[in-house]
């Protein structure tokens, strides 16, 4: 398990701290007036990439195996044995959180990249296609018409207790608000001239796609796969804190807080541990998404 994680992860994390340095070290300065200029972006990447690198390298940070059983030690309070304290079965709540950011954080980001594949396919189908947009987009209203927790949780009963069928009932959710951004997106600047042009010379609409319009796709896409990153978080934690998400087995935020509800109110540490990492987290996709839509749309940015 922590092996496919790593893998979805790992990535990520390298092209970000990649890019950043080699940057930086050409240029310091500008490196230091960009993030100035950009705060919303600074913030939100540091903050990710602390928990993120908290949850990659948690064998590493004194951790323990978060499945590990100690009824003797039920419900300590956090103390220097057991930082975070332990839950009712005596399993170790500064492992499981470290541990549980891995399945948290590899589905969001599972469920946003496969929302915006299939999003991006669907929308460009709907814009090109005179007689599959209205069938297209009649489908993603219905979707769209369904509360997302509604349907989830009407998925997962189906499909059952897994984290790809977390990532799949997600990606069902959200991909439909994807496929009508880029909907828009696409007939917007499909009557631009030089589309228009490339049209009246004869271009294959594979060749218009992929050197006229995916440019201009790139950067509203970005930014909705931020903010579905960040909802696909909060629904993978509002099913496991059901008991409809991630299986019980496996840590993750969301059924680490669901284990401890029923005694929230004399070990508040069990859901507000928990509860403050999917907090942070999700503050900082939120600011790196608003960071991206100022940069990205400079209509959209307050600094001009």
């Amino acid at each position: 398990m922590s092996e496919q994680v790593d893998a979805t992860i790992k990535p990520i994390i390298g092209g970000i701290a990649w890019s950043t340095m080699t940057k930086g070290a050409r240029n310091p300065s500008r490196l230091v007036k960009f993030f100035r200029r950009h705060p919303e972006i600074a913030w939100g990447g540091l903050l990710l990439m602390i928990v993120t690198l908290l949850s990659i390298f948690a064998p590493l940070l004194g951790t323990v195996d978060p499945r590990a059983l100690s009824t003797g030690n039920r419900l300590k309070a956090p103390s220097p044995e057991h930082w975070f304290g332990t839950d009712m079965l005596g399993r170790d709540l500064y492992s499981r959180v470290l541990y549980g950011g891995r399945i948290s954080l590899s589905i969001g980001v599972s469920a946003a990249a496969l929302s915006a594949f299939f999003g991006t396919a669907f929308g460009l189908l709907s814009a090109f296609g005179a007689l599959l947009d209205g069938v297209i987009m009649r489908i993603m209203d219905g979707i769209m018409s369904i509360p997302a927790i509604l349907l989830a949780i009407a998925l997962m009963a189906v499909a059952g207790a897994s984290i790809e069928n977390v990532v799949f009932a997600v990606t069902i959710v959200e991909a439909p608000r994807v496929a009508r951004l880029i909907r828009g997106v696409v007939l917007s600047l499909r009557d631009q001239p030089y589309v228009e042009a490339a049209i009246a010379a004869g271009s294959s609409m594979p060749k218009i796609i992929l050197r006229h319009l995916l440019p201009g796709i790139v950067g509203p896409l970005i930014v909705q796969a931020t903010f579905v990153w960040a909802t696909a978080m909060i629904l993978e934690a509002a099913l496991s804190f059901i008991g409809a998400g991630t299986p019980p087995s496996i840590p993750s935020w969301g059924n680490i807080m669901s284990d401890g509800k029923a005694l929230w109110q004399v070990k508040p540490f069990l859901i507000f541990i928990p509860a403050a990492f999917l907090s942070v987290t999700l503050l900082a996709v939120n600011l790196l998404g608003d960071g991206l839509r100022d940069l990205l749309d400079p209509r959209m940015s307050k600094r001009g």
